[in-house]
């Protein structure tokens, strides 16, 4: 048990309320653990009819892991972070394949970790203040809990976008690549919970409403820039384009968010993009199991992390400095199996 995550039943409806705001509700062990145990007793609570996520205070749903943890674990060489993964990949999966309908309110912040949670949930409903991304190329990470998936299987290629340039996106642009399905006004959201809890998840229709097509008018021109095959062909897309355009276009910022983040895991991150679009869950969450150990162990990742979460100086000197630097090779290496005590992969089974 643990008061970082509370458990209650209203009417209908399971409410799991991750409950650690200072945070904005970054998931660690603990937190996972009580999770998997709470929905697989629900699993077999007929008066819980769905299950509905949410995050205490007003800051987000969730931030995403606890990334000092997996910093200091990365700097003695442990196994803790990969105990982590292990757990919430395998709660990733429990989600995935719930047989009760999942609803995430995806308030605020949600990020990495968060996108496990709410990314996998049958019913997906983001809300004015909403901020959805996959960030992790920007401390020497990849995109993980089965975000490849989603984001390599984003209409018209705009996944490549979130996970290259490590940004933030709003409502409309979180249904537009399919990290969401339902806008809710804020307003109209602890109506929504009460609704779900006496009546069910069809009463999501009475209260969501109609938003718009994401990215606005850089939306043609982002869909022919992420079209491209590789990394370097966007790179240079984005080049051309913000040559012509100028410095307050919109493929300048993305051009600059990309060059400042690792190469490494840019590269990782399009090849598990490719490996994965096509994948199942479970194959997805594999590979990203695989890929997190090797980065843990990879001393850009350490550097990222101290750089923007540590030390916050924003200045990592990245052991890979440039994309040629990055052989396919390693890339590829970070999805084969470590054979070493304490890294067994997940096992995943459905309730």
């Amino acid at each position: 048990m643990t008061d970082q995550i509370i458990s209650e039943i209203q009417g209908k409806a399971g409410i799991l309320t991750l409950n650690r705001p200072k945070a904005i509700n970054a998931l660690n062990l603990e937190m996972v653990l009580e999770l998997t145990r709470v929905l697989k007793d629900w699993e077999h609570e007929d008066s819980v009819q769905l299950v509905i996520f949410k995050g205490a205070g007003d800051r987000g749903l969730c931030a995403g892991g606890d990334i000092a943890m997996l910093y200091r674990d990365a700097l003695e060489d442990g196994t803790e972070g990969v105990e982590f993964w292990r757990e919430e990949y395998q709660l990733d999966y429990l989600i995935s394949r719930y047989t009760k309908p999942t609803v995430a309110i995806m308030n605020g912040i949600v990020l990495g970790g968060g996108i496990g949670i709410a990314g996998h949930c049958s019913h997906r409903v983001v809300t004015d203040d909403t901020r959805v991304g996959m960030p992790e190329v920007n401390i020497g990470f990849s995109p993980d809990v089965g975000g490849s998936r989603l984001l390599a299987n984003a209409p018209d290629n705009l996944g490549r976008h979130l996970a290259y340039t490590a940004g933030h996106v709003g409502p409309a642009e979180a249904i537009d690549t399919g990290f969401a399905d339902y806008y809710v006004p804020k307003e109209q959201i602890e109506k929504l919970i009460n609704a779900l809890a006496e009546n069910g998840v069809d009463d999501i229709a009475k209260y969501a409403e109609e938003i718009g097509q994401g990215f606005g008018v850089n939306r043609d021109e982002m869909v022919d820039v992420y079209s491209a095959p590789t990394i370097e062909d966007i790179l240079k897309r984005l080049e051309d384009l913000a040559s012509d355009k100028g410095a307050e276009h919109w493929a300048a910022d993305a051009l600059k968010r990309i060059r400042r983040n690792s190469p490494l895991g840019l590269k990782v991150t399009e090849y598990s993009l490719n490996l994965n679009g096509g994948a199942t869950v479970e194959e997805t969450l594999t590979n990203d199991f695989w890929m997190s150990a090797h980065f843990q162990r990879d001393p850009d990742f350490a550097e990222g992390v101290r750089a923007q979460i540590i030390d916050k100086d924003r200045n990592p000197q990245w052991n890979c400095a440039t994309l040629e630097s990055v052989s396919s090779r390693k890339v590829k290496s970070f999805f084969t199996p470590i054979d070493k005590p304490g890294f067994e992969p997940p096992q995943f089974q459905a309730v």
